[in-house]
């Protein structure tokens, strides 16, 4: 949920791609309104995501008071079902970073040194 909150519901890099596209192709229109505000709509609006987190907090909570939701779990489990949650979740914006070369960490990307004098 709180990566639908904060991920717009329109993608402006898909609009940005189709944009240039259509005027490549001789199809779009350029005028001067092409740049005018658009405000940042969420993809979940603020009070559903409020609702959402809170109901499922007291859900927890009351689930917690109970021993019957006392269940034993292997913890390596756990783990993978973390992990299979994280990649279904996280599915679109690996893609995107995959899409534009993005590398979010150090390994593999290219150290360009500075000219000697």
């Amino acid at each position: 949920m709180f990566l639908q909150f904060l991920t717009p519901k329109f993608d402006p890099s898909l609009e940005q791609e189709f944009r240039d596209e259509s005027v490549e192709e001789g199809t779009g229109q350029m005028d001067e309104n092409d740049e005018e505000f658009r405000p940042f709509i969420r993809r979940l609006p603020e009070f559903r995501f409020w609702y959402k987190s809170t109901i499922s907090t007291l859900i927890a909570i009351a689930c917690s008071l109970f021993t019957i939701f006392d269940i034993p779990v292997f913890w390596p489990i756990l783990l993978m079902y973390f992990i299979i949650l994280f990649l279904i979740t996280m599915r679109r914006q690996i893609q995107h970073m995959a899409k534009y070369h993005y590398l979010p960490f150090d390994i593999g990307k290219a150290k360009y040194q500075g000219g000697k004098k």
